[in-house]
C-alpha cells in the first residue's frame, strides 16, 4: 500500500489517470498510443536513412575505382549492403538500360549498314536513360519517405486532443461543483483539474519531438536526393564518355569533332590546328593555282 501510494504521489501523470473518468482515460490511452507509434517511426526512418547512406557512400567508391569500365562494376555485395543502397539501385537501372540499348542499336543496326559500328549510344538512348534514372530517383524518395504522414497527423492531432482533455477536465470539474459539496467536492475538483493539466502535457510531449523528428527527416531525405542526382549524374556522364559515338572529320581548318548533343542533333565544329608538318599545303588543297616566284622586293 505504502508502495502504490509513493508511486502515485511521484507520478502525477499516473494519479490523474487514475482520478479521471471513462473518457478522461481514453484520451489518455490515446495520447500515450501516440507517442509510442511517433518514436519507432522516428528510431525506425532514421536507421534506414542511415543505412541508405552509408551503403550509398560505400558503393560509390567502388564504382568510383572501376570507372574505367562501368558496366562492368562489381554488384555482388554482402547483403547488409544491398539493402536500402540506392546508389546500386540507380546503378541497376543505369546498367540494364544500357545494355538493352546496346544489344538493340548492334542488332538493328548491323542489319542495315554492316560497315559501321553500332556499339554506341545515340542521344536519344541517353535521353532515355536519364529519364530511368529520374524515375528511379522519385521512387527511392518516395519509398524514404513512406509513414513520415504519420508524424505530421501527429504534429497536429496532439495538441488537439490534449485540449479536448483540457476542456473535458474542465467541464467535469464545474459540473460535480454543482452536484455535490463538501470534501467529495474538492476530491472531483482536484481530479478534474489533474486530468485537464495532464493530458494539455502529455499531448505537447507527442507533438514536440514528432515535430522535430519530421523536419529532421525531410531535411535529410532532400539532402540525399540531391545525392542521388549528382550520382546519377555521374554515372550517366560515365557512361556517355564511353558509349556515345563521336565523328572525327579532317577539314583545312583541321580536325573536326561531330557530336549529337541532348538538345537535339547539330554539329559543332571543335577544330585544332594540325602541325605544320601534317597539314595540307595549298597546292593539295588548290593544285591549279600556282604559287608565286617572284623575288623579294621586286
Amino acid at each position: 500500500m505504502n508502495v502504490n501510494q509513493l508511486i502515485l504521489t511521484s507520478n502525477p501523470f499516473i494519479e490523474a489517470y487514475l482520478l479521471s473518468d471513462t473518457l478522461g482515460k481514453l484520451i489518455f490511452i490515446c495520447l500515450i498510443l501516440l507517442s509510442i507509434c511517433s518514436w519507432i517511426i522516428l528510431i525506425y526512418k532514421i536507421w534506414i536513412i542511415s543505412m541508405a547512406r552509408r551503403n550509398s557512400g560505400q558503393f560509390q567508391k567502388d564504382f568510383e575505382s572501376q570507372k574505367n569500365s562501368p558496366l562492368t562494376v562489381n554488384c555482388n555485395l554482402p547483403s547488409g549492403q544491398k539493402e536500402h543502397n540506392s546508389f546500386l539501385s540507380l546503378y541497376t537501372v543505369l546498367r540494364k538500360q544500357s545494355i538493352e540499348m546496346l544489344n538493340k542499336n548492334r542488332l538493328f543496326g548491323t542489319s542495315s549498314d554492316k560497315s559501321q559500328d553500332f556499339s554506341h549510344l545515340s542521344a536519344t538512348d541517353i535521353d532515355v536513360i536519364e529519364s530511368q534514372l529520374t524515375s528511379t530517383i522519385a521512387t527511392q524518395t518516395k519509398h524514404l519517405e513512406s509513414h513520415l504522414y504519420i508524424l505530421s497527423t501527429i504534429v497536429s492531432l496532439a495538441p488537439f486532443l490534449g485540449l479536448l482533455g483540457t476542456v473535458w477536465g474542465i467541464l467535469t470539474t464545474f459540473s460535480e461543483l454543482q452536484v455535490h459539496n463538501g470534501g467529495g467536492a474538492h476530491q472531483m475538483v482536484l481530479g478534474g483539474l489533474s486530468m485537464a493539466l495532464a493530458t494539455t502535457v502529455l499531448g505537447l510531449l507527442d507533438a514536440i519531438p514528432a515535430l522535430i523528428g519530421y523536419n529532421y527527416l525531410k531535411n535529410t531525405i532532400s539532402n540525399f536526393e540531391t545525392e542521388m542526382s549528382s550520382f546519377a549524374m555521374e554515372i550517366l556522364t560515365t557512361i556517355e564518355m564511353q558509349y556515345r559515338k563521336v565523328d572525327v572529320r579532317y577539314s583545312s581548318h583541321g580536325y573536326s569533332f561531330l557530336a549529337e548533343q541532348n538538345t537535339g542533333s547539330y554539329n559543332e565544329n571543335l577544330s585544332t590546328d594540325l602541325p605544320e608538318e601534317h597539314s595540307p599545303s595549298d597546292e593539295t588543297l588548290q593544285p591549279d593555282k600556282k604559287r608565286s616566284t617572284s623575288p623579294r622586293g621586286v
